[in-house]
């Protein structure tokens, strides 16, 4: 089977944490806490909580997927069906480069940006009538963000969790650990950018013009690494 490395591990979390979808999102929700919080390190500690949910739910479910691949044999199936659905996937995300939202395309699960801005809602009033609540939901939007994106992003967490499967299992746990704090950290970023004055509109904007990029550069390396992992046991 592949071997999977350190460098392959990185490269798939990078690919999994620029997907438009979760900038997005991100950006959306930062555009309506710097308008609800009182101040600015409320907004940060929100922004950094609601991160940490994302976190620990991805990696819980990362985790469940990889042991019970792991346990119930099913590791050898589960590993050629992850590395045909990142070639899959990653053509479909190389035609949005070209054709942006034409025909199929990757996006979250129906609803969902309608249920965001009710949940965002939530926020603006628990902040004024209870505060500390207002970060719980901010985690609550974490926990919900990871499912409802799934279908948007899960591709290179899906390969990864193929060649882990394959792998030794002591091994794979930490290396869960390091892809989700990898995946997470251009999302630290955008909250720090948001801190420091940077306007969520021009963020936006910047999404906007660039995620035909960001959909080649995801495309290229599922492409790639679903040819590596097809490859590499033939």
């Amino acid at each position: 089977m592949g071997e999977l490395t350190l460098g392959i591990i990185i490269a798939a979390a990078l690919a999994d944490s620029i997907n438009p979808c979760v900038f997005g999102v991100l950006i959306f929700l930062l555009a309506y806490m710097t308008r609800v919080f009182r101040n600015k390190t409320r907004m940060l500690i929100a922004g950094i909580i609601y991160i940490i949910a994302v976190y620990v739910t991805y990696f819980l479910l990362g985790a469940g997927i990889f042991t019970l691949a792991y346990t119930a044999g099913l590791a050898k199936p589960f590993y050629w069906i992850a590395a045909l659905l990142a070639i899959g996937v990653g053509l479909i995300e190389i035609k949005d480069f070209f054709w942006y939202g034409r025909w199929f395309t990757l996006q979250a699960l129906p609803g969902t940006a309608e249920r965001l801005k009710r949940y965002s809602s939530a926020i603006g009033r628990m902040e004024i009538k209870h505060p500390v609540l207002s970060l719980a939901i901010s985690a609550m939007l974490g926990v919900f963000v990871v499912f409802v994106e799934l279908p948007c992003t899960g591709a290179p967490y899906i390969a990864i969790l193929g060649m882990l499967s394959v792998g030794d299992y002591s091994s794979g746990i930490p290396m869960l650990l390091l892809y989700n704090l990898i995946f997470i950290l251009p999302l630290i970023f955008l909250v720090g950018l948001v801190y420091a004055g940077y306007a969520s509109r021009k963020l936006e904007a910047w999404r906007k013009e660039h995620r035909g990029y960001m959909r080649l550069g995801i495309g290229l390396f599922l492409l790639a690494l679903g040819a590596y992992m097809i490859w590499a046991v033939t």
